[in-house]
């Protein structure tokens, strides 16, 4: 997790072709059955680093395959007080955007949908308020509100 991390703040500080490359090289090292923590995680932020909307479509796919795997006290160990359901309403939020963008729209419809039942996971905090807060956008940019 930590050079996960590491990574993380490379893509955050702007370099998202290093980003790609070092998450590529981590994510060979993981393997597609490896911890899935490690999956879930990396694949999130993956998806991030793509150009192409098929591409990151495929990376929060696996994210979310991941998160499929996860129990809530491996989560906990990790991420303080955090249980698997409070991924997915980020995770959902992601493929929403990501269908839109290939003008899938029922596709995106359907994963808001999810985005926003799973959000009663989400604690009143900055993180919480945040995600709540794209949901509505992307619900308003698919005329859903």
């Amino acid at each position: 997790m930590a050079r996960i991390g590491q990574v993380m703040m490379l893509l955050h500080g702007g370099d998202r072709e290093e980003a790609r490359n070092r998450f590529g090289a981590l994510w060979a090292e993981i393997g597609e059955d490896g911890d899935a923590l490690h999956r879930c995680t990396l694949a999130h932020y993956m998806a991030d680093t793509q150009d192409d909307p098929e591409d990151e479509l495929l990376w929060d796919l696996r994210a979310l395959s991941a998160a499929d795997g996860l129990d809530d006290q491996r989560v906990d160990r990790h991420h303080a007080g955090l249980a698997v359901r409070g991924f997915y309403p980020s995770l959902h939020l992601n493929l929403a955007a990501d269908y839109l963008k290939l003008e899938r729209r029922d596709a995106a419809r359907n994963h808001l949908t999810r985005a926003r039942t799973a959000s009663d996971a989400l604690a009143d905090d900055g993180y919480g308020d945040g995600v709540r807060a794209a949901i509505d956008r992307l619900e308003w940019r698919l005329g859903e509100s």
